[in-house]
Protein backbone atom coordinates (compact mmCIF):
# COMPACT_ATOMS: atom_id res chain seq x y z
CA UNK A 1 0.00 0.00 0.00
CA UNK A 2 2.96 2.30 1.14
CA UNK A 3 5.06 1.98 -2.03
CA UNK A 4 2.00 2.77 -4.00
CA UNK A 5 0.36 6.17 -2.29
CA UNK A 6 4.46 7.17 -2.27
CA UNK A 7 4.62 6.58 -5.96
CA UNK A 8 1.47 8.76 -6.66
CA UNK A 9 2.74 11.48 -4.17
CA UNK A 10 5.62 11.72 -6.20
CA UNK A 11 3.72 11.41 -9.22
CA UNK A 12 1.76 14.15 -8.12
CA UNK A 13 4.15 16.58 -6.97
CA UNK A 14 5.88 16.26 -10.53
CA UNK A 15 2.73 16.80 -11.96
CA UNK A 16 2.00 19.91 -10.10
CA UNK A 17 5.45 21.33 -10.76
CA UNK A 18 5.01 20.85 -14.46
CA UNK A 19 1.37 22.15 -14.83
CA UNK A 20 3.16 25.01 -12.90
CA UNK A 21 5.89 25.87 -14.77
CA UNK A 22 4.23 25.60 -17.68
CA UNK A 23 0.66 27.36 -16.33
CA UNK A 24 2.71 30.31 -16.28
CA UNK A 25 3.69 30.24 -20.04
CA UNK A 26 0.55 29.71 -21.33
CA UNK A 27 -1.02 32.62 -19.26
CA UNK A 28 2.03 34.77 -20.87
CA UNK A 29 1.32 33.30 -23.94
CA UNK A 30 -2.66 34.01 -23.66
CA UNK A 31 -2.53 37.41 -22.57
CA UNK A 32 0.46 38.72 -24.59
CA UNK A 33 -1.35 37.34 -27.49
CA UNK A 34 -4.59 36.85 -27.62
CA UNK A 35 -5.56 39.65 -24.57
CA UNK A 36 -6.84 40.13 -21.25
CA UNK A 37 -10.41 39.71 -22.17
CA UNK A 38 -9.74 35.83 -24.05
CA UNK A 39 -7.88 34.96 -20.59
CA UNK A 40 -10.84 35.56 -18.45
CA UNK A 41 -13.37 34.04 -21.08
CA UNK A 42 -10.78 30.63 -21.10
CA UNK A 43 -10.70 30.53 -17.16
CA UNK A 44 -14.82 30.89 -17.37
CA UNK A 45 -15.39 27.86 -19.90
CA UNK A 46 -12.45 26.00 -18.39
CA UNK A 47 -14.25 25.76 -15.22
CA UNK A 48 -17.29 23.79 -16.48
CA UNK A 49 -15.61 20.11 -15.35
CA UNK A 50 -15.27 21.36 -12.08
CA UNK A 51 -19.01 22.34 -11.91
CA UNK A 52 -20.32 19.31 -13.29
CA UNK A 53 -18.57 16.83 -11.00
CA UNK A 54 -21.17 14.37 -11.12
CA UNK A 55 -21.31 13.67 -15.07
CA UNK A 56 -19.29 10.27 -14.99
CA UNK A 57 -22.89 8.82 -12.39
CA UNK A 58 -20.60 7.52 -9.95
CA UNK A 59 -19.48 4.81 -12.23
CA UNK A 60 -15.65 5.22 -11.63
CA UNK A 61 -16.39 3.85 -8.31
CA UNK A 62 -17.87 0.60 -10.06
CA UNK A 63 -14.84 0.23 -12.37
CA UNK A 64 -12.35 0.85 -9.68
CA UNK A 65 -14.29 -1.83 -7.52
CA UNK A 66 -14.62 -4.41 -10.12
CA UNK A 67 -10.82 -3.94 -11.54
CA UNK A 68 -8.79 -4.43 -8.40
CA UNK A 69 -11.39 -6.96 -6.94
CA UNK A 70 -10.40 -9.55 -9.68
CA UNK A 71 -7.88 -12.23 -10.00
CA UNK A 72 -7.72 -12.60 -13.71
CA UNK A 73 -8.50 -9.35 -15.27
CA UNK A 74 -7.89 -10.39 -18.73
CA UNK A 75 -10.07 -13.24 -18.65
CA UNK A 76 -13.01 -11.97 -15.84
CA UNK A 77 -16.65 -11.91 -17.79
CA UNK A 78 -17.96 -10.15 -14.94
CA UNK A 79 -15.70 -7.06 -14.70
CA UNK A 80 -15.76 -7.27 -18.56
CA UNK A 81 -19.93 -6.87 -18.36
CA UNK A 82 -18.90 -4.41 -15.31
CA UNK A 83 -16.78 -2.33 -17.97
CA UNK A 84 -19.78 -2.48 -20.82
CA UNK A 85 -22.56 -1.73 -18.43
CA UNK A 86 -20.33 1.71 -17.32
CA UNK A 87 -19.87 2.37 -20.95
CA UNK A 88 -23.21 2.66 -21.55
CA UNK A 89 -24.12 4.66 -18.68
CA UNK A 90 -21.17 6.89 -19.62
CA UNK A 91 -21.68 7.62 -23.22
CA UNK A 92 -25.50 8.21 -22.03
CA UNK A 93 -24.39 10.98 -19.78
CA UNK A 94 -21.82 12.11 -22.82
CA UNK A 95 -24.80 12.37 -25.43
CA UNK A 96 -27.18 14.22 -22.77
CA UNK A 97 -24.31 16.67 -21.62
CA UNK A 98 -23.87 16.89 -25.89
CA UNK A 99 -27.26 17.37 -26.44
CA UNK A 100 -27.54 20.55 -23.95
CA UNK A 101 -24.56 22.33 -25.36
CA UNK A 102 -25.83 22.42 -28.68
CA UNK A 103 -29.49 23.33 -27.35
CA UNK A 104 -27.84 26.65 -25.32
CA UNK A 105 -26.25 27.09 -28.72
CA UNK A 106 -29.25 27.44 -31.06
CA UNK A 107 -31.64 28.74 -28.36
CA UNK A 108 -28.73 31.51 -28.20
CA UNK A 109 -29.11 31.00 -23.96
CA UNK A 110 -25.17 30.82 -23.54
CA UNK A 111 -24.95 34.67 -21.95
CA UNK A 112 -27.52 34.26 -19.70
CA UNK A 113 -26.12 31.45 -18.67
CA UNK A 114 -22.49 32.40 -18.74
CA UNK A 115 -22.92 36.26 -18.48
CA UNK A 116 -22.68 39.11 -20.72
CA UNK A 117 -18.65 38.95 -21.00
CA UNK A 118 -17.97 36.42 -23.57
CA UNK A 119 -15.88 37.47 -26.54
CA UNK A 120 -18.11 37.28 -30.31
CA UNK A 121 -18.60 33.67 -31.19
CA UNK A 122 -17.66 32.80 -27.61
CA UNK A 123 -21.16 30.77 -27.47
CA UNK A 124 -19.73 28.78 -30.01
CA UNK A 125 -16.48 28.45 -28.63
CA UNK A 126 -18.67 27.10 -24.79
CA UNK A 127 -20.47 24.61 -27.42
CA UNK A 128 -17.49 23.56 -28.70
CA UNK A 129 -16.16 22.86 -24.82
CA UNK A 130 -18.65 21.15 -23.91
CA UNK A 131 -18.77 18.62 -27.07
CA UNK A 132 -15.12 17.91 -26.60
CA UNK A 133 -15.95 17.25 -22.80
CA UNK A 134 -18.36 14.52 -23.45
CA UNK A 135 -16.62 12.71 -26.18
CA UNK A 136 -13.92 12.82 -23.50
CA UNK A 137 -16.18 10.97 -21.17
CA UNK A 138 -16.55 7.76 -22.58
CA UNK A 139 -12.24 7.68 -22.83
CA UNK A 140 -12.16 8.55 -19.21
CA UNK A 141 -13.32 4.72 -18.41
CA UNK A 142 -9.19 3.97 -18.91
CA UNK A 143 -8.11 6.16 -16.04
CA UNK A 144 -10.27 4.39 -13.50
CA UNK A 145 -8.68 1.42 -14.44
CA UNK A 146 -5.52 2.34 -14.27
CA UNK A 147 -6.09 3.00 -10.61
CA UNK A 148 -8.37 0.02 -10.07
CA UNK A 149 -4.87 -2.07 -10.94
CA UNK A 150 -3.22 -0.23 -8.50
CA UNK A 151 -1.44 2.38 -10.62
CA UNK A 152 -2.67 5.61 -9.64
CA UNK A 153 0.56 7.30 -10.12
CA UNK A 154 0.76 6.84 -13.38
CA UNK A 155 -2.70 8.28 -13.84
CA UNK A 156 -1.64 10.94 -11.89
CA UNK A 157 1.81 11.30 -13.79
CA UNK A 158 -0.06 11.22 -17.18
CA UNK A 159 -1.79 14.66 -16.29
CA UNK A 160 1.58 16.23 -16.27
CA UNK A 161 0.85 16.46 -20.27
CA UNK A 162 -1.98 18.75 -20.15
CA UNK A 163 -0.12 22.08 -19.86
CA UNK A 164 2.82 20.88 -22.47
CA UNK A 165 0.35 19.71 -24.56
CA UNK A 166 -1.58 23.33 -24.26
CA UNK A 167 1.81 25.32 -25.00
CA UNK A 168 2.30 23.30 -28.08
CA UNK A 169 -1.20 24.25 -29.24
CA UNK A 170 -0.86 27.76 -27.97
CA UNK A 171 2.98 28.35 -30.22
CA UNK A 172 1.08 26.84 -33.33
CA UNK A 173 -1.74 29.38 -33.41
CA UNK A 174 0.91 32.32 -32.77
CA UNK A 175 3.17 31.12 -35.36
CA UNK A 176 0.71 30.28 -37.35
CA UNK A 177 -0.84 33.92 -36.48
CA UNK A 178 -4.24 33.34 -35.53
CA UNK A 179 -5.58 35.57 -33.13
CA UNK A 180 -8.92 34.48 -32.13
CA UNK A 181 -9.06 33.94 -28.31
CA UNK A 182 -12.32 31.79 -28.62
CA UNK A 183 -9.69 29.15 -29.90
CA UNK A 184 -7.95 29.04 -26.66
CA UNK A 185 -10.82 27.22 -24.42
CA UNK A 186 -11.14 24.65 -27.27
CA UNK A 187 -7.03 24.31 -26.82
CA UNK A 188 -7.27 23.11 -23.12
CA UNK A 189 -10.17 20.83 -23.59
CA UNK A 190 -8.11 18.97 -26.57
CA UNK A 191 -5.62 18.97 -24.15
CA UNK A 192 -7.21 17.19 -21.27
CA UNK A 193 -8.62 14.72 -23.51
CA UNK A 194 -5.26 13.61 -24.23
CA UNK A 195 -5.16 12.55 -21.30
CA UNK A 196 -7.40 9.85 -21.34
CA UNK A 197 -6.54 9.11 -24.65
CA UNK A 198 -3.15 8.25 -23.26
CA UNK A 199 -4.97 6.35 -19.90
CA UNK A 200 -7.56 4.37 -22.24
CA UNK A 201 -4.04 3.70 -24.30
CA UNK A 202 -2.17 2.44 -21.36
CA UNK A 203 -5.30 0.44 -19.86
CA UNK A 204 -5.74 -1.34 -22.97
CA UNK A 205 -1.68 -2.40 -22.97
CA UNK A 206 -2.37 -3.47 -19.42
CA UNK A 207 -6.16 -5.61 -19.23
CA UNK A 208 -4.93 -7.32 -22.35
CA UNK A 209 -8.44 -7.49 -24.83
CA UNK A 210 -10.69 -6.56 -21.57
CA UNK A 211 -11.43 -2.82 -23.07
CA UNK A 212 -11.91 -3.78 -26.22
CA UNK A 213 -14.36 -6.83 -25.67
CA UNK A 214 -16.08 -4.23 -23.74
CA UNK A 215 -16.44 -1.67 -26.12
CA UNK A 216 -17.42 -4.69 -28.65
CA UNK A 217 -20.56 -5.38 -26.16
CA UNK A 218 -21.63 -2.02 -25.64
CA UNK A 219 -24.71 -2.24 -28.83
CA UNK A 220 -25.51 -5.80 -27.72
CA UNK A 221 -28.04 -4.79 -25.31
CA UNK A 222 -30.47 -8.22 -25.24
CA UNK A 223 -27.15 -10.55 -25.36
CA UNK A 224 -24.93 -8.33 -22.59
CA UNK A 225 -27.35 -7.50 -20.82
CA UNK A 226 -25.93 -5.04 -17.88
CA UNK A 227 -24.85 -5.79 -14.22
CA UNK A 228 -26.40 -4.03 -11.37
CA UNK A 229 -24.25 -1.14 -10.27
CA UNK A 230 -26.60 1.69 -8.62
CA UNK A 231 -25.56 -0.14 -5.20
CA UNK A 232 -21.94 1.85 -5.34
CA UNK A 233 -22.60 4.14 -8.43
CA UNK A 234 -25.93 5.86 -6.54
CA UNK A 235 -24.18 6.88 -2.95
CA UNK A 236 -20.66 7.82 -4.83
CA UNK A 237 -23.21 10.06 -6.98
CA UNK A 238 -24.56 11.44 -4.06
CA UNK A 239 -21.20 12.16 -2.31
CA UNK A 240 -20.13 13.96 -5.60
CA UNK A 241 -22.60 16.38 -5.88
CA UNK A 242 -22.37 17.28 -1.88
CA UNK A 243 -18.90 17.95 -1.29
CA UNK A 244 -18.22 20.26 -3.80
CA UNK A 245 -21.29 22.45 -2.25
CA UNK A 246 -19.77 21.62 1.02
CA UNK A 247 -16.73 22.88 0.62
CA UNK A 248 -17.36 25.60 -2.44
CA UNK A 249 -18.96 28.04 -0.33
CA UNK A 250 -16.17 29.41 1.26
CA UNK A 251 -15.43 32.23 -0.65
CA UNK A 252 -18.92 33.10 -1.44
CA UNK A 253 -19.54 33.24 2.32
CA UNK A 254 -16.36 35.41 2.91
CA UNK A 255 -17.23 37.99 0.22
CA UNK A 256 -20.85 38.33 1.87
CA UNK A 257 -20.01 38.28 5.56
CA UNK A 258 -15.63 38.42 5.54
CA UNK A 259 -14.02 42.00 6.73
CA UNK A 260 -11.19 43.95 5.66
CA UNK A 261 -8.89 41.65 3.36
CA UNK A 262 -10.43 38.26 4.46
CA UNK A 263 -11.08 36.91 1.17
CA UNK A 264 -7.71 38.05 -0.06
CA UNK A 265 -6.38 36.49 3.01
CA UNK A 266 -8.36 33.08 2.31
CA UNK A 267 -7.21 33.28 -1.39
CA UNK A 268 -3.98 33.47 -0.94
CA UNK A 269 -3.50 30.85 1.89
CA UNK A 270 -5.86 28.31 -0.27
CA UNK A 271 -3.37 28.94 -3.39
CA UNK A 272 -0.53 27.74 -0.99
CA UNK A 273 -2.23 24.69 1.27
CA UNK A 274 -4.39 23.69 -1.73
CA UNK A 275 -1.23 21.96 -3.28
CA UNK A 276 -0.56 19.95 0.03
CA UNK A 277 -4.31 18.80 0.37
CA UNK A 278 -4.76 18.30 -3.34
CA UNK A 279 -1.75 15.86 -2.46
CA UNK A 280 -3.25 14.08 0.05
CA UNK A 281 -6.29 13.33 -2.02
CA UNK A 282 -4.98 12.10 -4.60
CA UNK A 283 -2.33 10.07 -2.67
CA UNK A 284 -5.61 8.33 -0.85
CA UNK A 285 -6.97 7.32 -3.64
CA UNK A 286 -4.30 4.68 -4.02
CA UNK A 287 -5.02 3.35 -1.27
CA UNK A 288 -8.98 2.64 -2.24
CA UNK A 289 -7.80 -0.56 -5.09
CA UNK A 290 -5.58 -1.76 -1.78
CA UNK A 291 -8.46 -2.31 0.57
CA UNK A 292 -10.92 -3.99 -2.43
CA UNK A 293 -8.14 -6.22 -3.11
CA UNK A 294 -7.81 -7.64 0.39
CA UNK A 295 -11.56 -7.19 0.85
CA UNK A 296 -12.27 -9.92 -2.66
CA UNK A 297 -8.86 -11.98 -1.25
CA UNK A 298 -10.91 -12.46 2.14
CA UNK A 299 -7.89 -9.84 4.34
CA UNK A 300 -8.91 -7.97 6.95
CA UNK A 301 -6.91 -4.91 6.57
CA UNK A 302 -7.39 -2.19 9.25
CA UNK A 303 -7.41 1.47 7.49
CA UNK A 304 -6.71 2.85 10.93
CA UNK A 305 -2.99 2.47 11.38
CA UNK A 306 -2.98 3.97 7.54
CA UNK A 307 -4.81 7.01 9.04
CA UNK A 308 -2.44 7.62 11.76
CA UNK A 309 0.62 7.55 9.61
CA UNK A 310 -0.76 9.34 7.22
CA UNK A 311 -2.26 12.38 9.18
CA UNK A 312 1.18 12.14 10.99
CA UNK A 313 2.84 12.89 7.87
CA UNK A 314 0.90 15.48 6.64
CA UNK A 315 0.83 17.16 10.07
CA UNK A 316 4.83 17.60 9.40
CA UNK A 317 4.55 18.51 5.94
CA UNK A 318 1.48 21.07 7.43
CA UNK A 319 4.13 22.82 10.24
CA UNK A 320 6.99 23.02 7.58
CA UNK A 321 4.04 24.84 5.53
CA UNK A 322 2.84 26.83 8.13
CA UNK A 323 6.64 27.99 9.22
CA UNK A 324 7.29 28.99 5.26
CA UNK A 325 3.55 30.55 4.24
CA UNK A 326 4.22 33.61 5.89
CA UNK A 327 7.44 34.11 4.09
CA UNK A 328 5.77 33.50 0.98
CA UNK A 329 2.96 35.12 1.47
CA UNK A 330 5.41 38.34 1.35
CA UNK A 331 6.76 37.57 -1.77
CA UNK A 332 3.90 36.53 -3.52
CA UNK A 333 1.66 39.41 -2.30
CA UNK A 334 4.83 42.42 -2.09
CA UNK A 335 3.87 43.00 1.30
CA UNK A 336 0.41 43.68 0.94
CA UNK A 337 -1.44 40.60 2.42
CA UNK A 338 -0.36 39.21 6.13
CA UNK A 339 -2.09 36.29 6.76
CA UNK A 340 -2.90 35.53 10.32
CA UNK A 341 -1.69 32.92 12.51
CA UNK A 342 -4.95 32.01 13.36
CA UNK A 343 -5.34 31.29 9.38
CA UNK A 344 -2.48 29.04 9.44
CA UNK A 345 -3.27 26.90 12.31
CA UNK A 346 -7.02 26.33 10.85
CA UNK A 347 -5.41 24.85 7.71
CA UNK A 348 -2.89 22.87 9.53
CA UNK A 349 -5.66 21.05 11.63
CA UNK A 350 -7.62 20.64 8.28
CA UNK A 351 -4.67 19.00 6.78
CA UNK A 352 -4.79 16.81 9.05
CA UNK A 353 -8.11 15.88 9.78
CA UNK A 354 -8.56 15.34 5.75
CA UNK A 355 -5.51 12.70 5.82
CA UNK A 356 -6.84 11.00 8.75
CA UNK A 357 -10.24 10.56 6.85
CA UNK A 358 -8.19 9.68 3.72
CA UNK A 359 -7.78 5.52 4.38
CA UNK A 360 -10.92 5.38 6.50
CA UNK A 361 -13.29 6.61 3.32
CA UNK A 362 -11.17 4.46 0.94
CA UNK A 363 -11.75 1.72 2.78
CA UNK A 364 -15.80 2.20 3.20
CA UNK A 365 -15.77 1.72 -0.65
CA UNK A 366 -17.56 -1.34 -0.67
CA UNK A 367 -21.39 -0.95 -1.44
CA UNK A 368 -22.40 -1.25 2.17
CA UNK A 369 -19.79 1.29 2.97
CA UNK A 370 -20.25 3.97 0.01
CA UNK A 371 -24.07 3.90 1.56
CA UNK A 372 -23.59 4.28 5.00
CA UNK A 373 -21.15 7.22 4.06
CA UNK A 374 -24.28 9.13 2.23
CA UNK A 375 -26.12 10.65 5.04
CA UNK A 376 -22.96 11.93 7.04
CA UNK A 377 -22.09 13.70 3.72
CA UNK A 378 -25.43 14.94 3.42
CA UNK A 379 -25.30 16.24 7.24
CA UNK A 380 -21.72 17.49 6.27
CA UNK A 381 -23.33 20.21 4.12
CA UNK A 382 -25.79 22.27 6.33
CA UNK A 383 -23.64 21.76 9.19
CA UNK A 384 -20.27 23.02 7.47
CA UNK A 385 -22.01 26.27 6.11
CA UNK A 386 -23.77 26.69 9.53
CA UNK A 387 -20.47 26.63 11.47
CA UNK A 388 -18.50 28.71 8.63
CA UNK A 389 -21.42 31.17 9.10
CA UNK A 390 -20.70 31.45 12.64
CA UNK A 391 -16.90 31.58 13.09
CA UNK A 392 -16.53 33.74 10.18
CA UNK A 393 -17.43 36.37 12.54
CA UNK A 394 -14.66 35.58 15.39
CA UNK A 395 -12.04 34.00 13.12
CA UNK A 396 -12.18 35.97 10.05
CA UNK A 397 -10.56 34.23 7.04
CA UNK A 398 -10.14 31.12 9.12
CA UNK A 399 -13.49 30.79 9.53
CA UNK A 400 -14.86 28.52 6.84
CA UNK A 401 -11.71 26.35 7.30
CA UNK A 402 -12.63 26.32 11.11
CA UNK A 403 -15.77 25.65 9.83
CA UNK A 404 -14.57 22.38 7.41
CA UNK A 405 -12.45 20.51 9.49
CA UNK A 406 -14.70 20.62 12.64
CA UNK A 407 -17.54 19.24 10.32
CA UNK A 408 -15.41 16.73 8.87
CA UNK A 409 -14.79 15.52 12.40
CA UNK A 410 -18.21 14.93 13.43
CA UNK A 411 -20.08 14.43 10.22
CA UNK A 412 -17.38 12.37 8.70
CA UNK A 413 -14.21 11.29 11.35
CA UNK A 414 -17.09 9.91 14.01
CA UNK A 415 -19.26 7.80 12.22
CA UNK A 416 -17.07 6.55 9.58
CA UNK A 417 -15.06 5.45 12.48
CA UNK A 418 -17.55 3.81 14.26
CA UNK A 419 -18.46 2.16 10.93
CA UNK A 420 -14.99 0.61 10.48
CA UNK A 421 -14.95 -0.67 13.77
CA UNK A 422 -18.11 -2.60 13.92
CA UNK A 423 -16.97 -3.50 10.18
CA UNK A 424 -13.88 -5.38 11.48
CA UNK A 425 -15.46 -6.80 14.40
CA UNK A 426 -18.03 -8.68 12.09
CA UNK A 427 -15.28 -9.63 9.81
CA UNK A 428 -12.89 -11.03 12.27
CA UNK A 429 -15.88 -12.94 13.54
CA UNK A 430 -16.96 -14.06 10.57
CA UNK A 431 -13.54 -15.53 10.28
CA UNK A 432 -12.83 -16.96 13.78
CA UNK A 433 -15.69 -19.01 12.48
CA UNK A 434 -14.51 -19.95 9.37
CA UNK A 435 -17.11 -17.78 7.41
CA UNK A 436 -15.26 -15.05 5.55
CA UNK A 437 -15.15 -16.61 1.47
CA UNK A 438 -13.75 -13.96 -0.61
CA UNK A 439 -15.82 -11.64 -2.18
CA UNK A 440 -16.10 -11.68 -5.95
CA UNK A 441 -16.09 -8.72 -8.34
CA UNK A 442 -19.65 -9.20 -9.14
CA UNK A 443 -20.07 -8.60 -4.78
CA UNK A 444 -17.75 -5.53 -4.82
CA UNK A 445 -19.92 -4.12 -7.57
Amino acid sequence: MWGSVGRTAVAKILAMGVAGVFGLVNTRLIIAHFGADAYAQYGLLASFPGLMPFTDLGIGAVVINAVASSSNLAKDTVVRRTLTTALRAMTGSALVIAAVGVCLQVLGLWPAVLGGKLLPGGETAATWCLLIYAAALPLGIGQRVIVGMGRSAVQVLSQAIVSPAMTVLLLVAVAAGVDDGNRVPVFSYAANTLVSIVCLAVACWAAGPLLLDAARDLPRLRSVPGVKIIGTAGPQLVQSLAIPIAFQTDRLLLSHLGQGNSLAEYNLAASMFGLLTQTISVTGVAMWPQFAKARARGRIESPFRPALIFSAIALVLALILVLLTPWAARLLSDGRITLPAVLLVAYALDVVVEAFKQPLGMYMTDPHGLQFQMLPVLVLVPTNFALSWTLIAYCGAAGPILGSALSVIVCQLAPYSWWVRRDLRRRRTAAGAGEEEPESASTSV
